[in-house]
């Protein structure tokens, strides 16, 4: 069965209403049905107070006894055995000594089994109440008995219980209005942050995340999505230039491979050089072609952590030479000139993913052949220490500002200026470079000096 969605206001009003509900039940508990026991406990603890006074008492006289039946709402009878009579007696709402024969009978009981101290409870036929009697035996003859309702009698406490009830009304009332205006303003901010978030659902990116709220936890929402927004924007803004670059990088080739097939194709009295001439131009785009795919598909490899590590032992050294052999046509038929710092052929054996680092290296040269000077070269040096390997491709180009150090690893970052057709690559090179090697958790960067070239580098661990 469907959840049925309910909004926040009716949420916070029904909780609301469910917690004052609880405080009603736990007030009525606490003050309505155990208040008949904590009365009592009360005037036990009283009684017992009382009774030490006067015992500690040495000469206690009808008027302290008074003070002691006033302050404390008790009555007092004082008995004298040897006349055999009451003394005096105190007398306070709701007292027992005005029944003597209930009283009478019990005082007695008392003096015939000479107790020194006796605590009892009887019910008071007048008033219907259980009623708590002290016994002191206070010198040899005189007596005195204290007593006091344990079961509430003052009329605020009956009051207390009639508006109760009306006192439930009027919390639930107030609990209402509250919850209203609660719900209003925590669902208010809410309600406007969702309308802008459905215009940013439709591709309006002009929309601004802004409630103004005094509720922190409210405008860090707004805060993160506007955050969302210009991530939004951005990957839009390359999805387009995407389409526009790629698409250009892909029609270039395509037209020069049709226009060279199509020349073979109908010139039937070319030379056998001139077709071999006509056949590697077409390799050669074709080539270009299969960097364009194979670069977007690596990267989609990589982003959402697809492809895992493939680690095993290898010479870097020959994996360098391996790559640069790739370039030959570069340096036959454009004049590139490729330096490598190490002459030998010893092994320098590193613990990586061979593939991914060759991928690395290849990455880095094509970058460095499309961005090097009017010279043509190209620097691949291997520096070695102890414990590490540093790789570093450096061109002869115009260098690269300091403050875009960190944004040339983005995708499609020299798409971000006026599109200039590479001669390798795809404008991903530097984006793949960079997540292959932060999943090997290698040091990398670059430092460049305008007007006379840029290094890329990145360390690997020696085995």
């Amino acid at each position: 069965m469907k959840q049925r969605n309910r909004k926040i206001k009716y949420i916070i009003l029904k909780w609301l209403l469910l917690f004052i509900f609880f405080v009603l039940i736990l007030l009525y508990i606490i003050q309505i049905l155990s208040l008949n026991t904590y009365y009592e406990k009360y005037k036990t603890r009283q009684l017992e107070k009382i009774s030490k006074t006067i015992k500690n008492t040495s000469d206690i006289s009808n008027t302290k006894l008074e003070d002691l039946a006033y302050e404390n709402g008790i009555c007092v009878s004082v008995y004298d055995e040897g006349n055999n009579k009451n003394i005096s007696t105190m007398f306070n709402k709701g007292c027992i000594f005005s029944d003597k024969k209930s009283i009478n009978r019990y005082i007695n009981k008392f003096l015939k089994e000479e107790k020194d101290e006796e605590t009892i409870l009887i019910k008071n036929n007048r008033f219907k109440k259980k009623t708590m009697i002290k016994a002191i035996k206070y010198d040899e003859n005189t007596y005195i008995f204290l007593s006091t309702s344990i079961e509430p009698l003052d009329s605020t406490i009956v009051l207390l219980k009639r508006q109760y009830f009306q006192a439930v009304l009027l919390l639930v009332l107030i609990s209402i209005i509250v919850g209203i205006i609660i719900s209003k303003e925590l669902s208010k901010p809410i309600e406007k942050l969702n309308k802008t978030a459905n215009e940013l659902s439709k591709g309006n990116f002009n929309i601004k995340f802004s409630t103004n709220s005094n509720i922190e936890e409210i405008n860090e929402l707004s805060n993160t999505l506007e955050k969302v927004k210009i991530e939004l924007s951005k990957t839009d803004e390359l999805r387009r230039d995407l389409m526009a670059n790629v698409g250009h990088d892909l029609k270039t080739p395509l037209t020069m491979i049709k226009a060279y097939a199509e020349m073979s194709r109908d010139l039937d009295n070319q030379s056998v050089s001139k077709k071999k001439e006509n056949m590697n131009i077409i390799i050669d785009e074709t080539e270009r072609l299969n960097i364009l795919v194979r670069d977007i598909l690596n990267l989609s490899k990589l982003q959402p952590n697809i492809d895992e590590l493939k680690l095993e032992k290898f010479d870097i050294n020959e994996v360098i030479r391996n790559v640069l052999q790739k370039y030959y046509i570069l340096i036959d038929n454009e004049g590139y000139e490729f330096i490598y710092n190490i002459m030998d052929n010893r092994k320098i054996n590193v613990y990586s993913d061979k593939k991914r680092i060759e991928q690395v290296i290849y990455n880095l040269i094509n970058n460095a052949i499309n961005y090097t000077g009017k010279d043509k070269k190209v620097y691949v040096n291997l520096v070695e220490d102890s414990k590490k390997i540093r790789i570093e491709i450096k061109d002869t180009g115009k260098g690269i500002d300091k403050n875009e150090y960190k944004v040339i690893w983005d995708k499609y970052y020299h798409n971000e200026k006026k599109h200039k057709r590479n001669t390798i690559g795809t404008g991903l090179g530097l984006s793949i470079v960079k997540s292959i090697l932060e999943k090997h958790n290698y040091n990398y960067g670059v430092f460049s000096k305008k007007g006379k070239g840029t290094t890329f580098y990145f360390e690997i661990d020696k085995c």
